[in-house]
Formats: structure tokens, sequence, C-alpha cells
């Protein structure tokens, strides 16, 4: 089996991944911000964008679609209606490379793409594609007219960026807006953006998975992520994955990669609507969020795991593998385990706290444990229910402002 590698398109590579709440990582690619380069391909024509061939999405073998048969739109009419709204976003960005002789720091041209979502000029596209922007990007439309647009907003944590443009002289033509909470493994995408420069390139598969986790940009995760198998690669970033009636409902954000091939093998990732609905209105308004902070990094109780630990009857919690130092989990007095054991291939620290409750909800997943923190407010005080030593202990702690970026080998205990 071929080994699945982890590559950043965009500028340096980022730091290994550090205590978050609730974490499995997948290792992918960053499928934005590419550095320009010369492209040579053979290109086969098939009929997608244009032509007399009429290629109706349907849904797949094994899956079904939220979409009703007076909503079901071709390859050619999901991309007459949205690529107006679909630009390509183009800004300099530090290279990575060491200072030259005369002390200029080495930049290169980064690609992405965006998608405008109103008349008033505001497009969301990845926080990667604008990470280490050096000047004001530049937003192409697919009519080639090009404006400056300014970065009015940044969420590393869900990778996703708001810029802003002058909508006079412009006539803006906003991709719908969908509901990715209805999706269901098997129904029809399609995919839009710049790969590797190419503009307005078209692509479909189908939702391969749902619910998975992904690490963003600040290595903390994103969960409830869409998977699919439409042909998504670098330059793609910030674009949108459209349901069958060409309404977004995912921004292509990451593709795992095999062996040395930082190119699609069919696994895609999509940030859900859902979730860049929820925080548009704050990143509009003030540039960034403000996230809960826990500072504790843990594994989700297994049936093995649990045969080898003192749980007290439990069958399902988070299991805390790292209490982050100086972190609202250290100062609670969050534990740690500190025995290892390999389970299921897994290095696993056991004989720490087990969570099984946030303020009185049941934790039952290490995913669990990530969803209930961030609906919280930093400075706020929550009572997490552990089991220590087979015996249930309520600890208070007040919850700080998650760090820019999480920490990396920093456990306490």
């Amino acid at each position: 089996m071929e080994s699945i590698t982890s590559t950043y398109h965009n500028g340096p590579a980022l730091p290994p991944d550090g205590g978050g709440s609730g974490k499995h990582s997948f290792l992918s690619a960053v499928v934005g911000g590419a550095v320009v380069a010369a492209v040579f391909a053979v290109l086969t024509i098939l009929g997608v964008i244009g032509g007399e061939t009429r290629t109706v999405v349907q849904q797949g073998v094994s899956g079904t679609t939220t979409v009703s048969d007076d909503e079901l739109l071709t390859v050619n009419e999901i991309y007459r209606k949205t690529s107006p709204g679909v630009v390509s976003i183009k800004t300099r960005v530090n290279a990575g490379g060491s200072d030259n002789i005369f002390g200029v720091q080495q930049e290169g041209l980064a690609s992405g793409t965006g998608v405008v979502i109103d008349k008033k000029g505001f497009i969301v596209t990845n926080a990667h594609v604008v990470e280490n922007n050096t000047a004001s990007p530049t937003v192409q439309f697919n009519d080639e007219k090009s404006v400056t647009a300014k970065v009015v907003g940044r969420d590393p944590s869900n990778d996703i960026a708001v810029l802003k443009i002058d909508p006079k002289g412009l006539k803006l033509e906003p991709v719908p807006l969908g509901k990715s909470s209805k999706l269901e493994v098997g129904s029809p995408v399609v995919a839009i953006g710049s790969p590797f420069g190419l503009d307005q390139t078209v692509t479909t598969g189908i939702v391969s998975g749902l619910q998975r986790e992904i690490t963003a940009p600040n290595q903390f995760t994103i969960g409830n992520v869409i998977q699919t198998d439409a042909a998504i690669n670098p330059g793609n970033s910030g674009g949108p994955l459209l349901d069958a009636a060409g309404r977004m409902i995912g921004m292509n954000s990451q593709i795992a990669t095999s062996g040395n091939s930082e190119g699609n093998v069919g696994i895609g990732f999509a940030v859900p609507i859902d979730t860049i609905r929820k925080i548009l209105p704050e990143l509009e308004k003030s540039g960034k969020i403000d996230y809960a902070y826990l500072g504790i990094s843990t594994l989700g109780l297994t049936p093995e795991i649990a045969g080898k630990l003192n749980v007290g009857g439990s069958k399902s919690g988070a299991l805390v593998q790292c209490v982050v130092n100086g972190g609202p989990a250290e100062k609670a007095g969050f534990r740690a385990g500190s025995d290892s054991a390999v389970i299921n291939g897994q290095e696993t620290k056991i004989g720490g706290d087990l969570i099984v409750k946030i303020d009185g909800k049941e934790v039952k997943s290490s995913e669990d444990v990530a969803a209930l923190i961030v609906t919280k407010k930093p400075g706020q005080e929550t009572i997490v229910t552990v089991i220590r030593d087979g015996k249930s202990k309520d600890l208070k702690t007040k919850l700080s402002s998650r760090p820019t970026k999480a920490v990396q080998n920093n456990c306490s205990r």
C-alpha cells in the first residue's frame, strides 16, 4: 500500500500538529496557493462546458440527493449559472526561500479560487490562499476583468477568509448558497476552480463521505468536513463544491496525496457551507473569530482501550492524552496518562482522565469535546466531568481564548 504524504502548497511548510480539543488527523495537502509555473498538458475536450452533449447530474448508485427532479441541472447549466460568481485569486506570497544577497525576501505568485457571495462585493476563499500575502490580492472574473481586493477577515481554525472588492462598475452574480446538513453519501457534486492556474475548470463527482476531520493551517481540527472524489488540485482552494441544483454546499480546501504526487488521487475535502454561514457575519464585522480554548488533546474511548483502564464501567468518552502547559485544563487540574501502550497500532497514553460530560452534556468521543467547547466563549466557566481512578469527578474550568496556533509537544502531564 502506498503511503499518504502531507504537503502544503502555499508558502513555507507549517509546523506539526499540537494539542487541541478532540483530533483525528488526515494526512492531506492544502490545494490552494499553488506557486504558478508553466504547465504543459494535453487537454481533452469532454463537452462539459460547451457543445451539444447533455449530461444530467444524477444521484450516485448507493446514495441519494436532496435535490428535487425539477431542480436537477446539467453540468453545463451549473457552470453557466455559477461561473460568473467564481473568481481566480492571485497574490504575491513569501515563497519560503532565504533572503538573497540584497536582503530582499524571495517571493512567488500564488493562485487560488474564491466565491462571490453577495452584491456588496464580499468574496469567500480559504484562509491559506491569502495567508502569506505580501500585497493585496487580485481577483479575476470569468470575463477576465481584474480588480484589487482587501482581506477583511481570516479564520485559520476553519481555513476561511473573507475578501472585499469595490462593486462599482461590476455586475456581480453571487453563487447561491445551499445547506450541507442534509447531504448524503452518494449525492452528486460539481467543483469549479483554478487548478494549477487553469481558471474556470469544471470537475464532477459525488459526496464520498461526511463528518470527516482535517487539520487547519493553524493545526487545529476542522470538523464535519465533506469528502468528495471530484477532481480538485492545487489552485482549487476556496472554490465551490456545488450540488446538483448549482448551490454551494462546501468550499474545496484539501486533498489527500499519495507517494511523490501532489495531484488528485480521488480524495478531496471541503469545508461545509453551514460552517461558513455561521462565521461569516463575525468575520465581516470584526475580521476574526475568538474561540474558547480548553488546552487538551484527547482520544476516543474504544473497547480495547477501556479494557486496559479503570474507567468505572464507562464504554464511551474522551481519554485525555495531553494537558497543555499553562492552559485552562492544567489550571483546573486535568490529568493525562503517564503510561503508554500501543493499541490498534496507535501509541496511547493510559491512566489519565476520561471526559464523560461537559456542563452535563454527554461526551461519547473526542469530536464531542471539540463540538461542545466551540459553543462556549473565552472566559466562560464550564464543568467538565471526568472518570479518574474509577470515580466521577467534576473539574471547574475557566476557558481562555484559543492561541494563534495549536502547540506541539507542550504537555504538562
